[in-house]
């Protein structure tokens, strides 16, 4: 092995042939967890499956990232076609995509990051909280539902979709956020700066939990703020095998 050949790191259920396409391209492996991959500064590095990618995500990594069999809105390459994009990359003939990557607070302390959405849900099904939405020093809403939910432009294709949530474009640094089974025939939706967006329960008949990328990470107070705002960003490498955008 040519300590002077490309570093790839890998995350994920790597396969022998993925390993393979990597040697082919000129390039050495590392197949590990992201702390690991990222500790050894590799040129790119290629995540394999939802879970993989998400976790690399979270971290912000300073290389770009090759997502492999990876659903949402991020673009995406199909497992067969890894090694042509690997080599595209190397290669110098791909660009890349940021995404924004959420830093999460409450009580005074970062305690989540979230590279798609962020959720406020009411524990118990069938019971109802009522919420604040706060945008920098202005108050945008405030509503009885389920929950609310605030998406990145790569999550606004998923959860906030569905509840009728305009797709955003990445690069734009808006944001859908929408409430969950609002007590409200004709709720609002509001596309917003991702930037000190503040969540908070006003009142609460259940338990209200903080959600992060599907990740219970606390349970949420009466009148404390949760506060989302961007902490770096993901570079996505895109090439010719990568998924149309949306």
């Amino acid at each position: 092995m040519n300590e002077g050949e490309p570093l790839v790191g890998v995350v994920g259920d790597a396969t022998a042939d993925l390993e393979a396409a990597v040697a082919a391209a000129g390039a050495r492996s590392r197949v590990s967890h992201v702390d690991s991959v990222l500790a050894a500064s590799p040129a790119l590095v290629v995540a394999i499956g939802d879970a993989a990618f998400a976790r690399l995500a979270r971290s912000a990594p300073a290389p770009p990232v090759l997502p492999v069999d990876v659903d949402g809105g991020f673009r995406s390459v199909p497992a067969d076609s890894a090694g042509a994009a690997i080599e595209a990359v190397l290669a110098g003939d791909a660009e890349t995509q940021s995404y924004p990557v959420l830093g999460v607070e409450y009580g005074g302390e970062r305690i989540a990051s979230a590279v798609a959405d962020v959720s406020l849900l009411t524990a118990e099904v069938a019971h109802i909280s009522e919420y604040a939405v706060a945008s920098g020093d202005s108050h945008v809403g405030q509503f009885r539902a389920d929950g609310v939910v605030v998406a990145t432009p790569a999550g606004s294709p998923g959860y906030a979709h569905r509840l009728g949530c305009p797709l955003v474009a990445p690069g734009t640094n808006v944001g859908p956020v929408a409430p969950i089974a609002p007590f409200a025939t004709n709720p609002d939706h509001w596309v917003l700066p991702l930037e000190e967006l503040r969540l908070t329960v006003e009142r609460d008949e259940t338990p209200v939990t903080l959600v992060a990328d599907d990740r219970e990470v606390a349970t949420v107070a009466t009148g404390e703020p949760v506060t989302v705002t961007p902490d770096g960003s993901v570079d996505v490498a895109l090439t010719p095998a990568s998924d149309p955008e949306f």
